[in-house]
């Protein structure tokens, strides 16, 4: 079994694989996100977030998926594409992928298992779950969709500390 995030490599929307071992030292904000959702006005959120503290070493991680009311239907450059010029995107973006179920991505069911949500629950609920790393690849927290981005800048700020 996998002993933290940087035991992972995923591909991005360009078609790279990308070992996560890349952000080792970094504070790591994994969402998975959705282009057409409630909730889709909180790329600003985490663009804002990224803008504040990348210096200090936060990595923001998207992870577009479409397993929640068919939310991404786009392919991964339109997707890309979408986040760049409705919310202008700099953090990374990764390849579309399934968080529950026997087609999840192995990082999810990593992520899942490392901090499962309210009552034990193992099962990614809606778009916009985040989960929090820290700098030795450890996942923190794990928060809500409703939990808006700005309302994590303080945990954030612990671990970049």
């Amino acid at each position: 079994m996998p002993g933290s995030v940087y035991d992972f490599t995923c591909r991005t929307m360009s078609g790279e694989e990308k070992p996560l071992a890349d952000f080792k030292g970094k504070v790591l904000l994994i969402v998975n996100t959705a282009s057409k959702c409630g909730f889709t006005p909180q790329f600003e959120g985490l663009e804002s977030l990224y803008e504040q503290y990348r210096d200090r070493g936060l990595e923001v991680l998207g992870f577009p998926c479409n397993q929640f009311g068919k939310q991404d239907p786009g392919s991964d450059s339109e997707i890309q594409e979408f986040c760049q010029l409705n919310y202008g995107v700099s953090f990374p973006m990764f390849s579309k992928i399934d968080v529950n179920g026997s087609t999840a991505d192995p990082l999810y069911d990593f992520l899942k298992k490392a901090a499962p949500g309210k009552l034990g629950t193992k099962a990614i609920k809606w778009n916009f779950t985040k989960f929090l790393v820290d700098s030795e690849g450890n996942v923190v927290r794990r928060y809500a969709p409703l939990d808006k981005p700005a309302s994590i800048a303080a945990d954030i700020e612990s671990l970049l500390a």
